[in-house]
């Protein structure tokens, strides 16, 4: 990529922020030098890591490498033989934790987010040198007494002397002879030996050795005669314990660098992890999305390079969120430069850097601020001439500046290239100025150079009206404000408004009469019509607005609706279930009462034909209490879902079923109805409001064909309250025309009550030719009141 260009877009900024949102020292040194890559695949990669991280700090937002540490200097160090300090054997120590936990944690989430999991899951394992590590030196960075028995043993000594060294001076403070002599009556180390603090001149009347004396000089801190060899001894088990400590430094500093290059690569992977979840945070302040990155043709056809550039409510990532205005610059297939014309300020060359920034942004990996939908081109190289080139040093003027910078760009784009040229032909005479825009565009878009330019010539305006593969846009003006809109169209050229302006500025009527005649009336009459052209457009944008709004007001009223429908339906299912409750208790009290009758007529000899009719009647309001409750069929609401598409909730009359449409041929729709796979035609399908139940996610037992011509007779059938013979009858011209509509299975629903009718329902499917199988009800089916019939193929 240019340079040049890089710094005149801003991007080293943008890099800027995204090392701010680093966790991990490495990652900020990475993202300081990161530059945009040519290689779709590889930009591919970055973007999935990018959206996956995203994904991933919206539902963990802690996740993060803490804890881990830039090992590269310490294991530098390691291979050459030097011996590491414990704080430094603590910093690889947390550093292989942090990465074993990200292990861990990845582990679980490799389905939802198979990049970064991938990448995580690379960290070498390395479980014997934290062991190692945490066995020899504590959290506050001390070398424990259990990192050898020498140590142990030697440190178990240097307590014993200590004290015994301690307990001598302590009785010896306390003789009258002694303490005569003291400046305090304390025991203090100089050198490593332990000393008395006496008056100076005591010096002569206290046998012992002087180590050293106040700053005054009047007190003098002697070593007891008596003392010598015990501190001599104590000395010599300090010595001790330090090489024995240098030692076992030692041993773990060459495991460290055994393992230099495992734990070199796993600071790389963390590096890259850290920096994966700097583009996610970036991502998310921003409110970007990830766009869609196509290469260009490898055989490019002359003149249109086949660029893609369409950039939605796209935001310039550096300005205030709440204050930039948004733009749209999409390009047609047929186009590949874009000439912006409109007032200064007005946002043109702010709308050039945020296509250039942008274009940069995504081949470094990074989602753009925009609208979803987003596509652009990978481009080889961005080239931008853009602000004052002016140059005292050089002696070079505005113009000479730009044409330096402009030679050079024409010298090393190529047809996968962005040119980006602000003000061009500016800085001289207009007329000159003119010409040479145009034929530095013509220049570019003859080698077929995707080119972005904003002008003030207006003659450019006719140029990119005239020219194939070039197309005009404007940056808008409130006349009224007399301040810019900031808004661009693409397709119309930018109004002339100086007389305007002048005018609401107060500048003599008689003055801008003057002007105006001294002009082309084919100029004006050009305005005037671009004028309307304008006018007639914001009123169309306007009328589509309160549309779009008109729309979206009656798709809250129509959910509102539908809720409130589903709430009374619920209401009365509620309703129901409270009387069904009641009408148990009294079958209940009833059946008790039949009970003590039969008994007593059992007693007397008396006629039971009545009561066992009493029994039916009774066994069948049990069966109808147990029937589930029927929801009320309602109208579903209108949606304004237009046609039939694949994914849409349908209703299939024939079957009186919902389902999800799978896919779409012409005429012909395939449909999921719960786990069963259904083709129909649209003709017999309406949109059916959604559920929010998702689909199944199930391999479909069979197929269900609805046949033009032969009319499904549903999937049920209730035989309830009919005699054997009547049931018998209707259920065998049932199964015929279940068969022939090809449904895959049907309920039949028989109740339970004596269980004749269930018995002579199922014995007659046993012979039924066209029966495969049949079984009773699940839970929730009606149980052993219902009777489930699969058919054969």
């Amino acid at each position: 990529m240019d340079q040049k260009a890089l710094i005149t877009l801003e991007y080293p900024r943008i890099l800027a922020d995204l090392a701010e949102l680093c966790q991990f020292a490495p990652a900020r040194e990475r993202a300081l030098g990161l530059e945009p890559l040519t290689d779709l695949d590889q930009v591919l990669v970055l973007q999935g890591e990018t959206a996956e991280a995203l994904g991933l700090l919206t539902l963990h937002p802690g996740t993060s490498s803490g804890g881990a540490r830039d090992l590269r200097p310490i294991t530098a160090d390691a291979r050459k033989g030097m011996i590491l300090e414990p704080f430094r054997l603590l910093e690889v120590r947390d550093t292989l934790i942090a990465a074993r936990n990200l292990v861990r944690m990845m582990s679980k989430l490799a389905d939802e987010y198979p990049a970064l999991a991938e990448l995580i899951l690379q960290l070498p394992d390395s479980p014997g040198l934290v062991n190692e590590i945490g066995k020899v030196i504590s959290d506050q960075g001390e070398v424990l007494d259990s990192a050898s028995q020498k140590l142990a043993s030697i440190r178990r000594d240097l307590t014993a002397s200590h004290g015994r060294i301690k307990a001598r001076l302590s009785r010896m403070l306390k003789r009258p002879e002694v303490a005569k002599h003291l400046q305090e009556a304390i025991v203090t180390q100089r050198n490593g030996r332990y000393v008395l603090p006496l008056k100076a001149e005591a010096r002569s009347a206290f046998p012992g050795i002087v180590h050293d004396q106040s700053a005054s000089g009047a007190t003098i801190y002697v070593e007891p005669q008596s003392l010598v060899e015990a501190n001599n001894q104590y000395r010599k088990l300090e010595l001790d314990e330090r090489d024995e400590i240098r030692r076992i430094l030692a041993q773990l500093s060459a495991r460290v660098a055994e393992q230099a290059l495992e734990l070199n690569e796993a600071v790389e992977i963390l590096t890259r992890f850290d920096l994966a979840l700097a583009r996610g945070r970036y991502a998310a302040a921003l409110n970007a999305v990830e766009p869609k990155i196509h290469p260009f043709p490898k055989r490019i056809p002359a003149g249109n390079p086949g660029v893609v550039l369409r950039l939605f409510a796209a935001r310039h990532p550096l300005l205030d969120p709440a204050e930039v205005v948004p733009v749209n610059i999409v390009l047609d297939e047929d186009t590949y430069a874009l000439i912006i014309t409109g007032p200064n300020t007005g946002g043109k060359t702010v709308t050039l850097k945020t296509v250039g920034l942008l274009a940069l942004m995504a081949q470094t990996g990074l989602h753009i601020p925009a609208a979803g939908r987003s596509e652009i081109s990978l481009f080889s190289s961005v080239y931008a001439d853009i602000g004052d080139e002016q140059s005292i040093e050089q002696s070079l003027s505005t113009f000479s500046g730009h044409i330096t910078n402009i030679i050079s760009i024409l010298d090393k784009a190529d047809r996968r290239s962005l040119v980006i040229l602000d003000e061009l032909g500016a800085g001289t005479d207009p007329q000159e100025g003119a010409a040479l825009a145009r034929s530095i565009m013509t220049y570019l878009l003859e080698r077929g150079i995707t080119t972005l330019v904003t002008t003030h010539h207006p003659d450019l305006k006719v140029y990119a009206h005239a020219t194939p593969g070039v197309v005009n846009a404007s940056v808008e003006f409130d006349l009224e404000s007399l301040r810019p809109t900031y808004h661009l169209t693409v397709g119309l050229p930018g109004r002339s408004n100086a007389l305007a302006i002048a005018s609401r500025l107060g500048l003599p009527e008689d003055i801008i009469l003057s002007a105006r005649a001294t002009l082309d009336p084919a100029d004006l009459q050009a305005d005037d019509l671009l004028d309307e052209i304008h006018r007639q457009r914001k009123l169309a944008e306007d009328a589509r607005a309160a549309l779009e709004r008109a729309r979206d007001d009656a798709e809250k009223l129509r959910l509102q609706l539908a809720d409130r429908i589903e709430e009374i339906e619920q209401e009365r299912l509620t309703e129901l279930e409270g009387a069904r409750r009641e009408a148990r208790l009294e079958l209940e009290e009833l059946r008790a009462e039949l009970r003590e009758i039969k008994a007593e007529l059992d007693q007397g000899g008396s006629p039971k034909e009545m009561l066992e009719e009493l029994e039916e009647d009774a066994a069948q309001l049990e069966e109808d209490l147990s029937a589930p409750l029927p929801r009320m069929k309602t109208e579903t609401l209108p949606e304004p879902m237009g046609p039939i598409q694949t994914g849409d909730r349908v209703y299939l009359r024939s079957l009186g079923k919902k389902g999800r449409v799978i896919s779409l041929n012409g005429e012909d729709v395939e449909l999921m109805v719960g786990n069963i796979r259904v083709r129909a035609r649209k003709a017999d399908l309406e949109h059916a409001a959604d559920s929010e139940e998702s689909p199944l996610e199930v391999v479909p037992r069979t197929v269900v064909r609805t046949p033009e011509g032969i009319e499904s007779p549903g999937m049920e059938l209730d035989l309830r309250g009919q005699g054997a013979d009547e049931a018998l009858e209707n259920l065998g011209y049932f199964l015929d025309r279940a068969f022939l509509a090809r449904l895959p299975w049907v309920r039949i629903i028989h109740g339970v009550g004596t269980g004749k009718l269930r018995t002579a329902v199922r014995n007659d499917l046993k012979n039924h030719p066209q029966v495969d199988h049949f079984e009773p009800g699940k839970e929730g089916e009606g149980g052993d009141g219902v009777t489930v019939v699969s058919f054969g193929e």
